[in-house]
């Protein structure tokens, strides 16, 4: 690592040190960004709910362990750092208000590692001024029944082309998580967010990436894609026609036990995401006058496995 940072733009100024990196939410894709930076030479202070000795990555047949510990009392805090990694999910957003407020000094960089294209919207009042990275997640890692993490692909992220994010991509540097930035960012979230949303699909139906595999849960996908493309596209996003197919083809190629973030929740019991990766799309809809209605069968139908009653 290189150790301090220097960055001027529109939003920052500042050197910061990439080697004072917090990681709040060390589930699977926290663990796999702890691995990262902790190979790569820093040494990141792990936060959460659940109080573990270390973390560990399972990837390519190696094991990487992160020492820990996960410290798990916001209060036990005793300085704050230069980048903070918000790895839990949008439903433990307002849970983890505590870790940033000790963590987070008036130029620590927060980048967020979320489903979704309302990061920033919802962790900007939590962090009192500080610049908030959005972040697009494209690696697939799933946590494991004796708590590891087993990371199926290469890990890459995508962020908007700032000078907060090129701080981001610094402590990234040369690890196993490449950092991209990308200048349209906007479109780059809204793919992310049509696959993340007729991912919901799964949780609905109980079944892994197989279900993608019978011709009608395909068919419906293709036209829920379709619904939320156009309301992308009203959003800014620059998507071509045949991203929808691409997505759906993509779900037919995966192994027919790939899992999903939203699955997982809904196996274990746990609220699910379904507002920001689901109902974000009736109410986008909504405000430009555009009709969404299998996301009118499908958000209330997530809400209620989510919330109940009954």
């Amino acid at each position: 690592m290189s150790g301090l940072a220097y960055v001027t733009g529109p939003t920052v100024a500042t050197s910061v040190d990439v080697n004072s990196v917090a990681v709040v939410g060390p589930g699977a894709i926290g663990t796999t960004v702890a691995a990262a930076l902790y190979e790569s030479g820093a040494a990141p202070r792990l936060y959460g709910r659940t109080a573990r000795a270390r973390l560990e990555l399972r990837a390519d047949g190696e094991h990487v362990i992160v020492p820990g510990p996960v410290d798990t009392d916001p209060a036990a805090v005793t300085h704050p750092a230069d980048i903070v990694f918000l790895a839990v999910k949008s439903t433990q957003i307002d849970a983890a208000a505590g870790w940033l407020s000790t963590l987070c000094h008036p130029e620590t960089v927060v980048c967020v590692l979320q489903n979704g294209v309302e990061q920033v919207a919802m962790v900007t009042p939590l962090v009192a001024g500080c610049p908030v990275v959005p972040s697009v997640v494209w690696f697939p890692a799933q946590t494991q029944p004796d708590g590891s993490v087993w990371l199926r692909g290469a890990a890459r992220l995508t962020l908007p082309d700032s000078s907060a994010s090129q701080i981001v991509a610094e402590a990234l540097r040369g690890s196993r998580c490449a950092v991209e930035l990308d200048a349209d960012f906007t479109s780059v979230a809204w793919r992310k967010l049509l696959q993340n949303a007729v991912a919901g699909l799964m949780a609905l139906s109980g079944r892994r990436a197989g279900v993608f595999r019978r011709d009608d849960i395909a068919a419906l996908s293709l036209s829920y894609l379709h619904e939320c493309l156009a309301v992308a596209r009203a959003e800014g996003a620059t998507l071509g026609d045949t991203v929808p197919q691409e997505i759906v083809d993509s779900f037919r190629a995966y192994p027919t036990d790939m899992g999903t973030s939203i699955l997982a929740d809904r196996e274990a019991g746990r609220p699910l995401e379904w507002r920001i990766r689901n109902d974000v799309i009736a109410r986008r809809g909504r405000e430009h006058g555009i009709p969404t209605p299998i996301s009118d069968v499908v958000t209330p139908l997530l809400a209620a496995v989510s919330d109940g009653p009954g």
